[in-house]
Formats: structure tokens, C-alpha cells, sequence
């Protein structure tokens, strides 16, 4: 082995933690950036339709942003408040959640005692303190949305602007890599891999998007006949929680047990909205999305986790939901590249992957 081939696994490593490194401390600039280059390969294939139609790429630009901005405005104008609503009444909610439980006595009321009691012999004290400062925290929810306002809406407002140059930019971007490469097979292949990419992306986020509009609507309508408060904003927040694979049902389905519980005073009230909410979910999950999302994006699931869990921890909540779409552009150009197909094999699910053996395998019939 040539020293050059011992090297390879240590500056491997020290790329990939100075690359995570660099995710972590550039993280408010990162994530606008990510999400406008993904919008731009979301609009690609639109443009183009567009721009076949004699329109030129800047107007094109303007319009896309423009329904952007009227996108971001009506949902602060019309969704604020309630959401803002559940939001600072979640800590309070979760204290008379705490309240209604201790009074009921049972396990929790056992587990408080225990836990006291192991304080006081840590403590030595014998249940005694020096002083007890009660601490306010009905401002600590408004307080926390108003410091992260600022810094949100600007990440969106950047995001938007730099999606608008991209589209406006047309396909000088895809030219620029097609000229980088020397053969004629690699230019065509590095289009065929951004197609490729435009229209995974664009089939999996527009049908995703309508999916869990559907699925916000139902979740709503059924906490309306649960008679819930602040029903409106279960159904957005299931409509948003929804891009989260797997932590975003089970959270909305806790958030509005949490209501359910401090509204009605009754376990199994709670546990009935928790399943309702569980089920319609799983409903999407199992029946509506894999009828209309393509096969080809179904992704290879413990790796889907291990990427949702690794943005969540860089990039906390937005991570999460980029993690899916960074996938599929990972698989998409795997899938396109000679070399890497091995790692887009492994990336996609193994039913399909089983399936297009088969397909591969399976004898072909000779034309007439």
C-alpha cells in the first residue's frame, strides 16, 4: 500500500468533520441558501414550460416570487395568530396537564413523591430550602417567538431573493457545469443527472405538499368534531409537522392529546383524539402517499432516520425537513453515476431495488 493510499482514510475524516463543522457554524446562512437552491430545481422544470411560451427568464423569476411573498404574507396574516395562540398556551396547558394528573393521584403522584424524596436524602436537608423563588413563565413562549421572528422571517425573506436570481439566471448554472466537464458522454450525463434531479424533487415536494394539505384539512375537521379549541392551528400544524418523517406525527399527535387532556379533564378523551390524529396519519402514510408518490423516490428507511436525526441535530427543525429533498438529490446523482450507483442502490428501498432486479433478470420478449 502506497502512502498515498494510507492517507486516504485520514483526510477522509478530517474533510467530514470539518465539513459538519462547517453546517453547524454556518447554519443561519446555510439554510436559506439550501432551500432557495432546491426551489430553483423545483421551478426548473416550469420555467423552461414557460419560457417556451416566450416568456424570458426574469419575469419569470418576478412571478415566482411574487406568489412566494403572497405565500409567506397570507400565512402570516391568516395563521399567525392561532398558531401563535397554541403556542404560548402549550406551557400552560402542559402545567394543568401536570395539575390534573398529580390530583388524580396514581403512578405520577408516586413517581413525584420518589423522585422528592430522593432530592431530600441527596440534599440532606430534610425538605428544608434556604429561600424558593417562584419563577413566571406565561411571557416565556411570546418572548422566545418574538426573539425568533426577526431571525426566521429574515432567513426567509434571503432565501426568496436568491431564489429569484437563480430563476432568473435560466440555465446558465447547468451550461456552467455541462462546460466543466471535457467529454461529450460526461455533458450529457451531468444534464440527465439535474433533469433527473428537477423531476424527483418536483414530483416528490408538489405531490408531498398536497398530500399533507389533504391530511391538514382531515386532521382539523376532525378536531373540530372533537370540539377542540384552537383547531385551526392543529390542522396547520399537522399540515407542517407532516414533511418531518416519522417524529412529526407522533409530536402533533402528543401537542393535541395535550389540548384534548387540558380542555376536557378525561385520559381517555385525550388518548381518542391521540389515535384519531395516529390514524388519519397513518392512513397517509401507508395508503395515500405510496399510491401517489413515485415508486423510484421511496428512500431506504433507517437511512432516511439516520439523515432526518442528523440534520434535526444541525439544523434543528428545518434540518428535518430538508433532510428528505437532500436525499433524494444524494440518490438522484448516485443513481446517474457510474461509479456511485452502488451507494444510490443502497440508498433506495429494498423493495424496489428487489423489484428492479427482477425486471433487470426477467427475460425479454422478442419484437414482432
Amino acid at each position: 500500500m502506497s502512502s498515498t493510499d494510507r492517507l486516504v482514510v485520514p483526510v477522509t475524516g478530517i474533510f467530514i468533520i470539518l465539513l459538519v463543522q462547517i453546517m453547524l457554524w454556518g447554519a443561519n446562512f446555510l439554510i436559506p441558501l439550501t432551500a432557495a437552491i432546491l426551489s430553483y430545481l423545483v421551478f426548473n422544470r416550469p420555467r423552461r414550460w414557460l419560457g417556451r411560451l416566450g416568456l424570458p427568464d426574469l419575469v419569470i423569476a418576478t412571478l415566482f416570487t411574487a406568489l412566494l411573498f403572497v405565500m409567506v404574507g397570507f400565512a402570516m396574516f391568516w395563521f399567525a395568530e392561532p398558531v401563535s395562540d397554541l403556542i404560548e398556551d402549550l406551557p400552560r396547558l402542559l402545567r394543568e396537564v401536570e395539575t390534573e394528573l398529580t390530583r388524580q393521584g396514581g403512578a405520577l403522584s408516586a413517581v413525584n413523591d420518589a423522585a422528592k424524596a430522593l432530592d431530600d436524602a441527596v440534599d440532606g436537608s430534610g425538605g428544608k430550602t434556604a429561600m424558593e423563588v417562584e419563577v413566571v413563565e406565561d411571557s416565556a413562549a411570546t418572548l422566545t417567538i418574538m426573539s425568533m421572528a426577526p431571525r426566521l422571517l429574515s432567513q426567509v425573506v434571503f432565501s426568496i431573493f436568491m431564489t429569484f436570481f437563480l430563476i432568473a439566471s435560466g440555465d446558465f448554472f447547468i451550461r456552467r457545469l455541462a462546460e466543466s466537464v471535457d467529454s461529450l458522454e460526461d455533458k450529457r450525463r451531468a444534464i440527465e443527472v439535474i433533469h433527473s434531479i428537477e423531476d424527483r424533487l418536483g414530483r416528490y415536494l408538489g405531490g408531498i405538499t398536497l398530500i399533507n394539505a389533504g391530511l391538514g384539512l382531515c386532521v382539523g375537521l376532525a378536531m373540530f368534531v372533537w370540539d377542540l379549541p384552537n383547531y385551526v392551528a392543529i390542522g396547520l400544524m399537522a399540515f407542517a409537522l407532516n414533511f418531518i418523517p416519522f417524529l412529526g406525527a407522533v409530536l402533533g399527535a402528543g401537542i393535541a392529546a395535550i389540548v384534548a387532556f387540558a380542555t376536557f379533564g378525561n385520559f381517555w378523551t385525550a388518548l381518542g383524539v391521540f389515535a384519531t390524529y395516529m390514524a388519519l396519519t397513518s392512513l397517509e402514510g401507508q395508503l395515500v402517499t405510496p399510491m401517489l408518490i413515485s415508486r423510484r423516490m421511496r428512500l431506504n428507511t433507517p437511512i432516511l432516520f439516520l439523515m432526518v436525526a442528523f440534520f434535526a441535530y444541525i439544523w434543528s427543525v428545518v434540518g428535518m425537513v430538508v433532510a428528505v429533498p437532500i436525499l433524494i438529490v444524494a440518490k438522484s446523482i448516485c443513481d446517474q453515476i457510474e461509479g456511485l450507483q452502488r451507494i444510490g442502490h443502497f440508498l433506495g428501498d429494498s423493495d424496489i431495488e428487489e423489484t428492479a432486479a427482477h425486471d433487470r433478470a426477467a427475460p425479454r420478449r422478442a419484437p414482432r
